[in-house]
């Protein structure tokens, strides 16, 4: 993972530029609805193949049932993500690492999925929490 600090505020922007937005978004990092603030941006993904894949952190979440999720979006090489996909995987730390592993089971993908489908519908914009 970097060491480099990461805001960002979804509502204002398009999921696809948090990769590599280097605002300092006045919403992010609250419990107000929007992106939590990430201290490590990026996170590198080793593939079966041996082939590294830096991907944007966009947040950590929990799934009632099942544990802890992580959504990272794929980087290219500019640090953009010009697809939009995310991918999710189970997180958790050991110690002050980062544990990312596969989602095995369809039932457990289809539960981090919709938990991070609801998290997207539910994040406020700076309109919204301007008139909050």
């Amino acid at each position: 993972m970097s060491e480099e600090s990461y805001t960002t505020d979804i509502g204002a922007c398009n999921p696809s530029d948090c990769a590599s937005c280097t605002a300092d978004c006045s919403s992010a990092g609250g419990s107000n609805g929007t992106i939590p603030r990430v201290p490590n941006p990026t996170i590198k993904l080793t593939l079966e193949d041996d082939t590294v894949l830096e991907c944007a952190v966009l947040t950590t979440f929990p799934v009632e049932g099942f544990g802890e999720y992580i959504a990272l979006v794929p980087l290219n090489q500019n640090g953009k993500s010009p697809e939009g996909e995310t991918y999710l995987f189970r997180f958790s730390e050991d110690g002050d690492n980062p544990v990312v592993s596969n989602i095995e089971r369809e039932d457990e993908y289809m539960a981090a999925a919709e938990a991070f489908h609801d998290f997207i519908a539910n994040l406020k914009s700076e309109k919204d929490l301007e008139e909050n």
